[in-house]
């Protein structure tokens, strides 16, 4: 199929509508077929639970085109059973996770021309999402639901490279020690647009968030787990029951500890501990690490040895792996590429 003519390099990071999406609704107890439709409205009441009580949940995972000319999607299977344990905790129903993988593989082989090519830094990103679409007044779970996907192309995240950013820690809680910080919410993304505002207000790309419980332990930012770097060269990541368990994290993880040789660590982390660390970077989807040179602690600035000018050592390695990985050009752990076409 012929590609789109599209600016791949200056398309930025932003929604652009593409042919396709899929569309299952939830109706007298389950779901229906699905379908692809060409429709990219939603017409819904204006009682429907997602704009009462915002009952929605949603994933985000990339399409690439690898080094062999491969689209390729990367660990859907854990965003399909990270969906069903969002639709669970928020009395959703569940959309199987076979179903959720054919739906994201069917999504963007109908949306192939929007796939950027090989080394062009872009990719196609995908949207799973679901929500509350019957009308409900009283504060309760709605009688109907539709699961929807959409693709949209996306441009290199990092323009000119990866350059470390400076976080604050925030005065906001993110979770509640008992709350949905683990799961992949709309309302938790809500939680921190104010934050998010004022820290960029203040000069800063981020948040760090500690445990609203006790405020001494590193959480995560509003969207991205931390990931630290010990001066030994092990790799620690915060552990905490109201943080969201990122794929792309555990997957660096994996990365240091099988394919790099590094000793990895996944417990509790005080605050304190945070200066003594060498390397400091944030892991998601979007950049798979966004280096961090910088925390602000209500002026107290913690500056990690890596410096301001580019990732650190051991960061770049994990990101220079996994990227490899997922573009195709180093082999990956069995189970973790899915081939498109």
């Amino acid at each position: 199929m012929e590609k789109k003519n599209i600016d791949w390099a200056n398309i930025g990071f932003s929604y652009q509508q593409t042919d396709k999406r899929y569309v299952s609704n939830y109706k007298n107890g389950a779901w229906d077929e699905g379908a692809l439709i060409e429709d990219d409205t939603i017409t819904i009441s204006e009682c429907a639970g997602v704009l009462q009580y915002a009952q929605t949940i949603f994933e985000g995972l990339k399409a690439y085109t690898t080094e062999k000319g491969q689209i390729v999607i990367f660990r859907p299977d854990l965003n399909a059973e990270r969906l069903e344990d969002s639709a669970r905790r928020i009395e959703m129903p569940v959309f199987p996770k076979e179903r959720f993988v054919d739906a994201v593989v069917k999504t963007i082989e109908a949306n192939e021309a929007y796939v950027p090519p090989y080394g062009s830094g872009a990719t196609l990103y995908v949207r799973p999402y679901m929500f509350g679409s019957s009308p409900v007044i009283g504060v309760k779970p709605a009688d109907e639901y539709q699961f929807r996907v959409f693709t949209t192309p996306v441009g290199p995240y990092f323009k000119g490279g990866a350059k470390p950013i400076t976080i604050k820690v925030s005065d906001f809680d993110r979770a509640a020690p008992h709350g949905t910080g683990h799961i992949k919410a709309g309302l938790n993304y809500a939680m921190s647009l104010h934050a998010i505002v004022t820290a960029h207000e203040e000069g800063f790309d981020e948040n760090m968030y500690l445990d609203a419980g006790t405020r001494t332990k590193v959480e995560e930012t509003g969207g991205a787990n931390f990931l630290f770097v010990t001066k030994d060269n092990k790799i620690v990541t915060p552990k905490s029951g109201s943080i969201l368990p990122s794929i792309t994290r555990r997957s660096l993880m994996t990365v240091a500890k099988d394919y790099l040789g590094l000793e990895v660590e996944e417990r509790e982390v005080l605050f304190d501990e945070v200066k003594d660390f060498a390397e400091c970077g944030l892991c998601g989807t979007a950049a798979v690490i966004s280096p961090v040179g910088k925390i602000n602690d209500h002026g107290k600035e913690i500056c990690f040895p890596s410096g301001m000018d580019e990732m650190g050592p051991i960061t770049k390695k994990l990101y220079d792996t996994l990227t490899g990985i997922q573009m195709g050009r180093i082999e990956a752990p069995e189970g973790w590429i899915k081939v498109i076409k």
